[in-house]
């Protein structure tokens, strides 16, 4: 079997690689020519520079690999981000895909093809509408959300009009090792590693405490998007979620105690977000009805990250 991921540099990406690779799978990893994407590609000489918005250069690369197994996890991947970068958003999101999907249909048009749908094209809902089952209407209120029903939207229509297998995740917010400081979690963590090594003040800067969230660990989400493609339909959405709403400040909390450190929590504004759910839970009905069983606790997950944090200071 031959694999490419897209985005194969990053957080999700990369965990997808080595699951394959685990597998015995032939893969490759597509991304862009950045700082970032230049050091892993001097450590992985299957990763492959291509930007998804250079679409002659995409196809090119679809037909000289011509892989059975397309991951598309290439995109502008922060929702709090997107209302500071609203175009590149639309653009890498929506054209992205859009090219990725067109260059499939020609070059590899038998393939499984993975688009990385989200959690955000919920978009506007209160407490009573969880756990989110996905059949109900998605209202998206952050330039991302809004994105991201774009994708889905498109993976929809390829697959009905030329038959493509294209399968739809809806991933809820995915941890874990490798992942830049720009979501709560990673913040925090590579606060508390610069703390404890002594180098910031003794002082966590966070935003918004109190709401929940359906965490899911990168290596568990991973393993239920393989499922999905296994087992699952095409064009058919399945939340990637635990089931589980855990509040952000016991995250913080439970990161402070991981990491030992001694220091007092600063309420940023600058952190908060013009928009922000108070709970995010999903209902995972569907992905577990195929087999999947969660594998990593919370905690676990947050050990993994503080020690990533730790070596990468």
């Amino acid at each position: 079997m031959r694999v490419l991921v897209l985005g194969g540099t990053g957080m999700v990406g990369s965990h997808f690689m080595n699951a394959y690779r685990d597998m015995g799978a032939e893969v490759y990893g597509l991304a862009r020519n950045s700082a970032a994407s230049r050091m892993a590609a001097l450590q992985d000489s299957s990763i492959i520079r291509c930007d998804i918005l250079e679409r002659d250069a995409l196809m090119r690369v679809m037909k000289d690999i011509a892989p059975d197994v397309l991951i598309h996890m290439a995109a502008q991947a922060f929702n709090g981000d997107s209302w500071n970068l609203e175009y590149v958003t639309h653009q890498s999101n929506y054209i992205g895909t859009l090219n990725v999907l067109y260059c499939a249909r020609e070059a590899i048009p038998k393939a499984k093809i993975l688009l990385a749908c989200s959690s955000a094209e919920y978009g506007n809902i209160t407490e009573k509408d969880c756990p989110l089952i996905e059949d109900r209407p998605l209202l998206p209120h952050t330039p991302y959300g809004v994105s991201k029903v774009g994708v889905e939207n498109l993976g929809l229509q390829y697959a009905l009009n030329y038959g493509m297998k294209v399968y739809l995740p809806r991933m809820f917010i995915h941890v874990g090792t490798g992942h830049p400081p720009a979501t709560a979690i990673q913040n925090f963590a590579r606060q508390l590693a610069l703390i404890k090594a002594g180098k910031l003040p003794k002082e966590v800067h966070v935003g918004n405490l109190t709401t929940k969230r359906d965490y899911i660990d990168v290596r568990d989400g991973v393993k239920a998007m393989m499922l999905l493609m296994e087992k699952g339909e095409p064009a058919i959405p399945y939340n990637i979620c635990n089931g589980e709403a855990v509040k952000i400040e016991e995250v913080l909390n439970t990161l402070v105690e991981i990491s030992g450190a001694d220091a007092e929590v600063i309420s940023d504004k600058k952190l908060f977000r013009m928009a922000d759910e108070p709970l995010l839970l999903g209902d995972n009905s569907r992905i577990r009805a195929l087999g999947y069983e969660r594998k990593y606790s919370m905690r676990q997950t947050l050990e993994a990250v503080y020690a990533d944090w730790e070596s990468r200071i």
